[in-house]
């Protein structure tokens, strides 16, 4: 009896070594009707193995490229449709482009510092004071995910001020920053029984 471990790696092993190898007896045949005929039959049993492909949008599609990958890409017959090329299934990703600019604290993340920044160009007024203090809330929101502790008025409009490089001043004094207590609380397994 042969091991897999020992056998020679199969590129689609959802599929199996059976379907492998009908892949590679196709691969011998000469008489192109004869291994037109093959794959067709080959896909048909893929399809019945895997129904969710063949359920799905593009199921068909995906069968057929499923059936080039296990063949190497050399199965020389008559595809139904366009399958997926060797350089665009094995050619890397474009690496994601981050931000340029540090956070400068991190609990509050950088969208924050964006919100802060249209704050400042806006016209001083209602509306400016209106963003501004919504931004203080998500802070201390923030804040509080981050440490799980409390955190007074006072640090959250001075960590304002010093994110706004001064331009936006607000006193603890003036302004109370109330949160809503939901988004601080932890699921329950009760609560989540309910859900479920």
């Amino acid at each position: 009896m042969k091991y897999n471990s020992k056998q020679q790696r199969i590129p689609m092993p959802e599929y199996g070594r059976n379907i492998q190898n009908m892949v590679n007896h196709c691969l011998t045949l000469e008489d192109r009707a004869e291994r037109q005929w093959c794959a067709e039959s080959i896909v048909r049993i893929m399809a019945k193995l895997a129904p969710d492909h063949r359920l799905a949008q593009d199921g068909e599609k995906a069968l057929w490229d499923h059936l080039a990958i296990m063949s190497g890409f050399e199965l020389d017959i008559d595809y139904p449709c366009e399958i997926v090329s060797p350089d665009a299934l094995y050619s890397k990703p474009q690496t994601v482009p981050y931000p340029d600019s540090d956070i400068i604290y991190r609990h509050y993340g950088h969208i924050i510092q964006q919100f802060i920044q249209k704050a400042i160009a806006m016209p001083l007024g209602p509306e400016r004071d209106a963003l501004a203090l919504s931004i203080a809330k998500q802070m201390k929101a923030n804040y509080l995910l981050w440490n799980k502790n409390t955190v007074d008025d006072y640090q959250i409009f001075k960590d304002l001020f010093e994110l706004s490089n001064g331009n936006l001043v607000y006193s603890e004094s003036i302004h109370k920053l109330e949160i809503n207590d939901i988004f601080l609380e932890k699921p329950t397994k009760q609560k989540n029984k309910k859900r479920k």
